[in-house]
């Protein structure tokens, strides 16, 4: 609320000013300036830090699987680690490929947009290189490739995609699926200059060769999961399409795991001298009548009524029904002093 001034109040100001009491570059300084933020309207930023912070989380754990598979396939210690997620424009993108280098074009499901994969030269020539059996090196003059490096390139680039699809399996089915391989950037003008772009970028290290291996995201292929890409995706989960699309797979997995079984022929209490006084042929009485149903144990929890018998030469249990849970007890296995 503004406070309304006296004239006593005015005539004492204005006094003050013509006499120079009041100093009003120290009342300057003391007013506060508001901070003032750039932003640049021909590059807005459409994804939010959450979105890129997951994405990093997407992109580690790929960049570990495909150490992974390249080191085992090539047979070489081949080191991948994320290094940086960034916003930035398409244009900005392009201009920033190496020379020479492989571009791999692959669409993704939805949105049926493409996402660009491009592979520096310090990458690139020492894995064709292992792959022709040769120790991984640089060649002393960096060149185009060949039909043949392209062929064998697409092969590996299959596989790569493969691994993407698992990284990103627990947010979204992506599917990447192989469009091109282009070797100009000319030929990669996919999307407007100005088109927002996630840009991936990861650090590869073969013998003492580092370079870059760059995911290029645009916001347009993006956009039909970028809500997954939030927290709120991961609180709702027990909702919806993504509980139907879980509770199969929990299920499956439910049907394959072992339980062990137990049936108790009957219970008694006999002293320590009578258990050391056991020998061979000894008859033990049970509190159960040979008519009576016996219990069955499903991993330790009373759960079912049966009656002893043989399947082939094996023996056996014919299960009669389930026991209540109120006449249920505790597990007599717990007991020191009883045997069944």
């Amino acid at each position: 609320m503004d406070e309304v001034l006296s004239q006593e109040e005015i005539d004492s100001l204005l006094n003050a000013l013509t006499t120079g009491e009041l100093d009003t570059e120290k009342f300057k300084q003391q007013q506060q300036v508001p901070e003032v933020v750039k932003y640049d309207f021909k590059r807005p930023n459409k994804f939010s830090k959450e979105q890129l912070r997951t994405l990093y989380l997407i992109h580690d754990n790929f960049a570990r699987m495909l150490s992974n598979y390249l080191s085992a396939y090539l047979r070489a210690n081949i080191k991948i680690e994320i290094a940086s997620v960034d916003q930035t424009t398409y244009e900005d993108f392009v201009v920033s490929f190496p020379s020479p280098t492989l571009i791999t074009v692959c669409k993704i499901k939805p949105s049926e947009e493409t996402i660009l994969m491009v592979f520096s030269p310090g990458i690139l020539f020492p894995i064709i290189d292992l792959v022709f059996g040769g120790p991984g090196i640089m060649p002393q003059i960096t060149r185009e490739l060949t039909d043949i490096e392209i062929s064998v390139m697409r092969k590996i680039n299959l596989k790569i995609l493969e691994h993407l699809a698992y990284a990103w399996e627990d947010v979204a089915n992506i599917s990447p699926e192989l469009d091109s391989l282009e070797t100009n950037p000319q030929f990669s003008q996919l999307y407007s200059p100005s088109e927002n772009c996630a840009v991936v970028t990861m650090t590869t290290e073969v013998k003492e060769y580092r370079s870059l291996i760059t995911i290029c995201l645009p916001y347009l292929a993006m956009e039909p999961i970028i809500s997954k890409l939030s927290a709120q995706y991961w609180f709702a989960g027990t909702s919806g399409s993504a509980r139907d699309e879980i509770q199969p797979q929990l299920k499956k997995t439910l049907l394959k795991a072992p339980v062990d079984l137990t049936v108790f022929l009957g219970r008694t209490t006999i002293t320590m001298r009578e258990f050391l006084q056991m020998k061979k042929g000894d008859v033990i009485t049970l509190d159960n009548r040979v008519d009576e149903d016996l219990e069955m144990w499903v991993e330790q929890k009373k759960k079912f009524r049966v009656q002893p018998g043989i399947v082939g030469q094996n023996k056996g249990a014919y299960i009669k029904g389930l026991i209540s849970l109120f006449a249920a007890a505790e597990n007599p296995a717990e007991g020191g002093e009883d045997f069944g």
